[in-house]
Order: structure tokens, then C-alpha cells, then sequence
């Protein structure tokens, strides 16, 4: 049901410049989780340096707090992990290296 679906928010820094960036995000995660999220909407932020990726209930990177932009692989597997744990991301999942 498409009400059980999470929202996808993508805060950007409008003064920094940072839409580009912003939607290529979030093409990306439609594009990867088109059949688990419900949308990803872009949110223009007047607050300097903001870059947050979140969803109602959870934030997955806030640049401020992680101390710079997210590797695309990093931000794809910490939203599979919320949204669809069992779901193979081929190329982007990580190999635990011993």
C-alpha cells in the first residue's frame, strides 16, 4: 500500500548551491528504491551548509553532523537497512573484508 512507503527529503544549502547535487540524489534513490519509498521530495533550506537526507522519523546523513556529503554507496545502504533490509543493492553493497 503506497501509505506505508517513507518520504525521502533532500535539504539543501540554496546559498551554497547545492540543488544539483540535491537531485542528483534523489534521482538516484528513486531510481534504486523506486518499488520500497513513496518519493523523494527536495526542500530548499536558507540555513547555510545544510545537506540532509531524511525521512520522517529518521535522518540518514546531516552533513553538519557527519562532517561532509555522503559517498552515494554509504546513503544507499543506510536507507536499505531502514527501508528494505533484505534488498541486494548488486554493485553498491559493501564486502565486510576480513
Amino acid at each position: 500500500m503506497e501509505s506505508e512507503k517513507i518520504m525521502i527529503t533532500v535539504e539543501y544549502c540554496t546559498g551554497c548551491r547545492w540543488l544539483t547535487r540535491a537531485s542528483w540524489v534523489a534521482q538516484e534513490l528513486l531510481i534504486t528504491f523506486e518499488g520500497e519509498i513513496g518519493g523523494v521530495t527536495l526542500k530548499p533550506s536558507l540555513e547555510s551548509g545544510t545537506f540532509r537526507v531524511s525521512s520522517n522519523s529518521k535522518v540518514f546523513w546531516d552533513r553538519k553532523t557527519e562532517g561532509g556529503f555522503p559517498e552515494l554507496k554509504v546513503l544507499k545502504q543506510l536507507i536499505r537497512d531502514f527501508v528494505s533490509p533484505e534488498k541486494d543493492l548488486g554493485h553498491s553493497d559493501s564486502e565486510q573484508s576480513t
